[in-house]
């Protein structure tokens, strides 16, 4: 019995354990995919997307941990981020408006950087399109341009939300992010910039998409689609 329980180990369960060890490592600290639940980043992301998150954009961690051990970049103005909440220590994807340094406020919607107002345009219609068309009047559309990105942004005109705070100075080491979706979005807004350690890596792409609203039918056109 005892050779058998060895023999069992020696050739199944170790080998299994050792894989399990080298993907979980790897997903911890270099690559790793994120189910998105909410719609925190409507109409950007939808709830059913499944998002890439590169954990080497920035820099390199010991594996489960949030220790550095080497760093070659920082978070851009309008990348997609995924971070530890500093609230509940749950994982957030959020955008990155204010950098170390920054002065963030916002009136009405609209999003001040240093004093500057940020551009806002007409959305295209394929990309609103892709909300219910039975929810999309309840909602505005726009597209922002942040840093070198412009992306889509929803807002609520009914949802009792933050619309206006600030101006608020970002600390070193800190960055202040935000939901797309404006007015329904848990971000820096409630629980302040986020320190630099907590940000895991960026969210690149959209790998997978299922419609929860539908049987969780595939949505086709947004697998491996870039995110803005």
């Amino acid at each position: 019995m005892k050779e058998k329980a060895a023999r069992f180990w020696q050739e199944w369960m170790k080998p299994v354990l050792v894989i399990l060890i080298i993907t979980s490592a790897f997903r911890s600290a270099m690559a790793d995919w994120n189910d998105v639940p909410t719609g925190s980043m409507k109409p950007t992301i939808m709830e059913g997307d499944r998002i890439f998150i590169n954990k080497l954009a920035y820099d390199l961690k010991i594996p489960f941990t949030t220790i550095h051990v080497a760093q070659w970049g920082d978070p851009k103005r309008g990348d997609i981020v995924v971070l530890y909440s500093p609230m509940d220590n749950k994982r957030l994807v959020k955008r990155v408006v204010g950098l170390p340094g920054d002065s963030i406020e916002m009136q009405n919607d609209e999003i001040r950087i240093n004093g500057k107002p940020i551009d806002y345009k007409p959305l295209d219609p394929r990309i609103s399109s892709e909300i219910p068309t039975q929810e999309q009047p309840y909602h505005a559309f726009f597209a922002e341009d942040l840093g070198d990105h412009q992306h889509p942004v929803m807002i609520t005109p009914l949802n009792l939300t933050v619309r206006s705070f600030g101006p608020i100075r970002v600390p070193d080491g800190h960055y202040f992010v935000m939901g797309d979706n404006r007015d329904n979005s848990f971000d820096s807004r409630y629980f302040g910039p986020v320190e630099r350690k907590r940000i895991v890596g960026q969210a690149l792409a959209v790998v997978a998409s299922v419609n929860p609203t539908d049987h969780y039918f595939p949505r086709w056109h947004r697998f491996f689609t870039k995110l803005p």
